[in-house]
């Protein structure tokens, strides 16, 4: 197994968010029939990105649906994928195809980017957040709501129109933490303690739209996005705001 120092599941999606079908081996059948890969291309539930779901074949064609994906206990070292009721379960050492929900994945990746856009075009910390595959949206420490909010949507699409790329790149513990400006949420912290974070910087040619920790999933080019509309800004506490975001699809 290739130790990728983050644990004993290669995490192939951090590198790749387009693998919708790779290969894998099991590792382990926990005591509620979770089941742990050497590696996947499942995304895990956090930082508001919901867990992927799709299914596992083996060899031989027999194919266990796959609910959802977590990391247990709130471990992010580990990925658990947990099957729908009533499946056959793979054994221990089976050589196994991982498939994801191809169409549900890329539109959270879709909507993983446009919501860091949103967070440009806001440019207020960030208390809360949800990716969806229709829609998203962001808690942002908002007093008073947005004096025009189809100018933001202006905006928001303008970025997108600009076909801006997509790239991660990785800094030091020591360097986030000179730097405590990148973090903009507010209640979701990058995972620790492997001395590394990953970044995810937007960027046209040389200039950097943005540039923030994250863990989850995002397209390549902000033209993958398309359209986005404006949903409802719903007051959420006394300086809390909700901004939903939609596909105008």
């Amino acid at each position: 197994m290739m130790d990728n120092g983050f644990g004993r599941t290669e995490f192939l999606f951090r590198g790749y968010s387009y693998l919708n079908a790779i290969s894998a081996r099991v590792v382990e059948i926990n005591e509620l029939g979770g089941i742990v890969l050497d590696r996947t291309n499942f995304y895990a539930t956090s930082g508001g990105q919901p867990g992927d779901f799709g299914c596992l074949e083996s060899a031989s064609g027999d194919k266990t649906q796959i609910a959802t994906t977590i990391h247990p206990n709130g471990e992010k070292l580990e990925i658990v994928h947990v099957p729908a009721d009533g499946q056959i379960l793979p054994n221990v050492g089976d050589e196994i195809t991982c498939h994801i929900d191809w169409d549900n994945r890329y539109n959270l990746m879709r909507m993983h980017t446009a919501l860091h856009l949103l967070s440009v075009v806001i440019p207020l910390p960030v208390t809360g957040g949800s990716i969806g595959a229709i829609k998203g949206r962001l808690d942002f420490q908002m007093p008073e709501p947005p004096e025009d909010k189809d100018a933001l949507a202006d905006q928001l699409n303008a970025l997108i129109a600009r076909e801006l790329d997509v790239t991660e790149e990785w800094i030091s513990e020591a360097e986030l933490a000179a730097n405590p400006e990148l973090v903009k949420t507010m209640t979701v912290k990058p995972p620790s303690g492997q001395g590394e974070i990953r970044m995810i910087r937007i960027s046209d040619g040389e200039q950097t739209i943005d540039w923030q920790p994250c863990g989850g999933t995002h397209v390549n080019n902000t033209r993958e996005i398309g359209k986005i509309r404006f949903g409802k800004v719903e007051k959420k506490g006394k300086i809390n705001r909700r901004v939903a975001i939609h596909f105008d699809e």
